[in-house]
């Protein structure tokens, strides 16, 4: 888990707030279709990042993590902005339903937590009419509110900068993979590096780094350590949206998150 997603585990009276109140969200299908085309074809097999809600005329913005994914097989899951959740979902036409939610239970902030109730109860207010025009998802409830929601699509590996997500290295490590120049550079923790990076086929190929030779506290060198194991050989990746898993030909994996 990213250092910023570190959470304790909220109270037995936060969590009765938190989760969706199923009662409000019953298991039939939503009513027949407006006669608009069809939107679930649109919105199913996509994530959503969630943009902001508006309840009466007040919008909130919705935290960076924050998403949703609906699939072909009646189910969703996604983020509230710290905890996640999955449901039950059943779309028809212009309309979607999401209902059964079962949801994480970590404390995230004063702020975080009243999104992600605004959030939660604009998902599970009965029946949504989806819309999608130019790559956004809108969902209004029958009171109005809407959950704006916006096409999300992984990050680039070149270009980003993946912070390292390793505990020992106090959130220094990070590295940023430049496609032009066929090198990889950045800071392992305590000492800067360079070396040759090339990307085919799923594999990345390191070649022997060069770094600065400072001698920093023992969780920084623990980490550095880790790091470049990954070095004078080849990892394959994985991005997920945001986050990045390299797992070198010895087995060490190694995460790390995209920064703004």
């Amino acid at each position: 888990m990213s250092p910023h997603r570190h959470q304790q585990r909220m109270t037995l009276t936060a969590v009765a707030l938190l989760v969706p109140l199923v009662a409000a969200c019953g298991g039939e299908r939503a009513g027949g279709s407006s006669g608009s085309a069809r939107t679930e074809d649109a919105v199913t097999g996509i994530r959503w990042s969630v943009d902001g809600v508006t309840v009466d005329g007040t919008a909130h913005r919705a935290p960076a993590d924050a998403h949703l994914t609906v699939d072909d097989r009646g189910r969703a899951e996604g983020s509230y902005g710290c905890n996640t959740f999955n449901a039950r979902a059943d779309l028809d036409g212009d309309r979607i339903r999401l209902s059964d939610t079962m949801s994480t239970e970590m404390a995230c902030g004063d702020q975080p937590m009243a999104f992600e109730r605004t959030l939660a109860r604009a998902l599970t207010d009965g029946t949504l009419e989806a819309e999608v025009k130019a790559g956004r998802l809108t969902l209004t409830t029958g009171d109005g509110a809407t959950v704006r929601l916006s096409r999300s699509e992984d990050r680039p590996l070149h270009g980003t900068r993946w912070r390292i997500d390793l505990p020992a290295a106090d959130g220094r490590a990070h590295l940023t993979f430049d496609t032009k120049k066929g090198v990889v550079s950045g800071s392992l923790g305590c000492n800067h590096v360079n070396a040759e990076a090339t990307v085919r086929d799923g594999l990345i190929t390191l070649g022997t780094p060069s770094t600065t030779r400072m001698v920093c506290e023992d969780s920084l060198m623990t980490a550095e350590k880790t790091l470049l194991s990954l070095f004078d050989g080849s990892a394959t990746y994985r991005i997920d949206h945001r986050n990045l898993t390299l797992t070198s030909d010895d087995g060490t994996e190694v995460t790390a998150f995209a920064t703004e």
